[in-house]
């Protein structure tokens, strides 16, 4: 997978790319990246990217023609019709879904915009998808984009250590992850549970889809759907709800 990004701060995403999983996955070529600082493409002798809205108001709005032209020229050099995400509050709820279905792509570019707005063409005529990382302002889409791009590689083959990692996340299975534990099996008095000392996976595997249950109708009732569920899951779920 190979992103461009679209920014007028490109330093801020250095720290965030040469560490951790995505650090990793760059060096094991499984993502590539680009910092596109987009004042580079403007045309006026002051180098501006912004401009007052037409009919008034607070603020001043990003302009069209540098993201346009930045966009085309990333895009000329794809081997692959790319995504263009437009990262804004005003865009769809970011999810897990959202994040698989991304990583499925070979080109992403984002769009990190500041200031009040941006060009509604650029909404029109350019991007494919507007994300929203939630129902909050940040003062420009970089955090955005650096959550979306971190949630999206760790998805790529080979980017986690262990496969069986990503499918097992919360929200990938529909509900909240379970709890866990690790050694020692007694710290102050509190210990794990037996079942998971056990040995015995059937029986563990059949506790952990009960806690998950448990902890989505206790923090997420939301986000389960009834009618995916076995029959032994809708009885745990019975019990929990009237329990």
């Amino acid at each position: 997978m190979h992103a461009d990004i679209l920014t007028l701060f490109p330093e801020m995403f250095t720290g965030v790319f040469d560490a951790s999983i995505l650090k990793k996955a760059y060096e094991k070529e499984k993502f590539s990246y680009n910092l596109v600082n987009f004042r580079d493409y403007t045309e006026n002798k002051h180098n501006k990217v912004d401009d007052y809205p037409y009919g008034g108001g607070a603020g001043m709005v990003l302009t069209p023609q540098p993201v346009f032209d930045a966009v085309e020229d990333v895009t000329k050099k794809s081997k692959a019709k790319p995504r263009v995400i437009l990262m804004c509050p005003q865009g769809e709820p970011y999810t897990q879904k959202k994040a698989e279905e991304l990583a499925e792509e070979e080109h992403l570019i984002f769009i990190c915009g500041h200031y009040e707005g941006y060009d509604e063409r650029i909404r029109e005529h350019l991007v494919t998808d507007e994300i929203s990382i939630g129902d909050y302002v940040l003062t420009g889409g970089e955090l955005g984009a650096m959550v979306v791009i971190d949630s999206v590689v760790r998805l790529l083959p080979d980017v986690l250590g262990n496969k069986e990692s990503a499918p097992e996340d919360s929200f990938s299975t529909g509900l909240l992850e379970h709890p866990h534990y690790t050694r020692p099996a007694d710290f102050r008095g509190m210990r794990v549970p037996d079942i998971l000392l056990s040995g015995d996976h059937a029986k563990i595997d059949a506790w952990r889809r009960k806690e998950s249950l448990k902890r989505t109708s206790e923090r997420r009732r939301d986000l389960i759907n009834e009618d995916a569920l076995s029959e032994e899951e809708r009885k745990i779920l019975n019990e929990l709800y009237n329990g």
